[in-house]
Parts: structure tokens; C-alpha cells; sequence
């Protein structure tokens, strides 16, 4: 039987082992790497080179988002699953944006993680339901999303902005310039009208990527 090569990325080593159990239980998967942060899924990718990829969003330095948008620039055939504990439709929207194949948020239904590896390896898409349905609502109730006019780069600058972060901690994290990341913090402004960070941390809150 050829197996499918998994690699799984979570900063929480626990739930590292608590997916590679499940996705082992299919004997056609085998989890042949594990990362813990974005940074180490972009070498270990370009190491074992695996069918696909089931990584988390909030890891500490380079987050899923910023990772799987480096791996699929190297790579662009890569299959990668968002498995995550963020349902808010933005996150969603940039994933697919950025190249991502599936999305699956941590709290629907337990067999929705195995449904979305057999589909991506498929070729398919695969949203979680819960997922699926707000982009629908939002399609057909004409919500305008601004932060669908924003890059899946500048994406992550206005979420880590947007917790509060300082501009040096930002191009730390993602590995960018002092100066690239103000001009980015100026683009977004523009692009969100808007003009304090008070009304960036509102807009982050309404959009559900930051707590309340």
C-alpha cells in the first residue's frame, strides 16, 4: 500500500500527538515530520517534501497563515489543511486566498479533519461546515468584507497590529524590516480608512480575529 506522507504543525505538543493517533488510525496516512512553528513547517516541508500538510494558525513567531504562503510559493503543488481554533471567515478567506486547500476549525465535527485529508488529496477543497456557511451568508447577504481588499502579507501585520504588537516585534515575527512593516501599517490604514489604533483594534474585534 504507498502511503500519503503527513507532516502536522502545532506549537502544542499534546495536540501534535492527539492528531497523529487519529490520522494514523488511517492506514493510508503516515506522519512522517512534526513542526511547532511556522518557521520550523517552511525547512521541514523542503525536507521530506509530504502529500500534505495539516497546520495551525496562532504559533508563536511566523503563524500558519505567513508559513503556508512561503511553502506555496516554493512549492506550489503543496496541499495544505488549516486545522484551527479561529472561526471568524477572514482568517478563512485569506487561507484560501493565500493557496490553502482546506480549512477546518477545531471545534466542528471530529471527523471532519479525516474528511479533509482524503478530499484535499483528492484535489478537492474542503471547509468545515460552520465555515462553509458564513462565506455563504456573506456572499449572499453582499457583507463587504474590507479585509478582503488586504494581501494575506499585509493580513498578518493588521492582526498582529492589531493585538497590540510593536512594530519591531511584528518584523521579527515575520522576518521583514522595521521600515517594510511601517509602510505596510500605511497601506493598511489607507486601504481600511482607517486613522487611529483604537479604530484598528475595534475593526479586528468586529471581524472577530482578536477577543473582545
Amino acid at each position: 500500500m504507498i502511503q500519503s506522507k503527513v507532516l502536522l504543525v502545532d506549537d502544542h505538543e499534546v495536540v501534535r500527538s492527539g492528531l497523529r493517533r487519529l490520522l494514523e488510525l488511517n492506514k493510508a496516512l503516515v506522519v512522517v515530520a512534526e513542526a511547532d512553528s511556522g518557521e520550523q513547517a517552511y525547512q521541514v516541508y523542503g525536507d521530506f517534501q509530504p502529500d500534505i500538510v495539516v497546520m495551525d494558525l496562532s504559533m508563536p513567531g511566523m503563524g500558519g497563515l505567513e508559513a503556508a504562503k512561503r511553502i506555496l510559493q516554493r512549492h506550489p503543488s503543496a496541499r495544505i489543511i488549516i486545522f484551527s481554533m479561529h472561526e471568524a471567515v477572514s482568517f478563512a478567506s485569506q487561507a484560501l486566498k493565500a493557496g490553502v486547500r482546506g480549512y477546518v476549525t477545531k471545534t466542528g465535527a471530529a471527523d471532519d479533519l479525516m474528511m479533509a485529508v482524503n478530499e484535499v488529496l483528492r484535489g478537492k477543497t474542503f471547509l468545515s461546515a460552520g465555515i462553509a456557511q458564513k462565506i455563504a451568508l456573506q456572499t449572499l447577504m453582499g457583507d463587504d468584507d474590507p479585509l478582503q481588499q488586504l494581501s494575506s502579507r499585509e493580513f498578518e501585520v493588521f492582526r498582529l497590529l492589531a493585538e497590540g504588537r510593536k512594530v519591531e516585534e511584528v518584523a521579527d515575527m515575520l522576518k521583514i524590516s522595521q521600515k517594510t512593516v511601517a509602510n505596510y501599517h500605511t497601506m493598511i490604514k489607507q486601504k481600511l480608512g482607517v486613522t487611529s489604533p483604537i479604530e484598528m483594534v475595534r475593526l479586528a474585534m468586529r471581524h472577530g480575529l482578536i477577543e473582545e
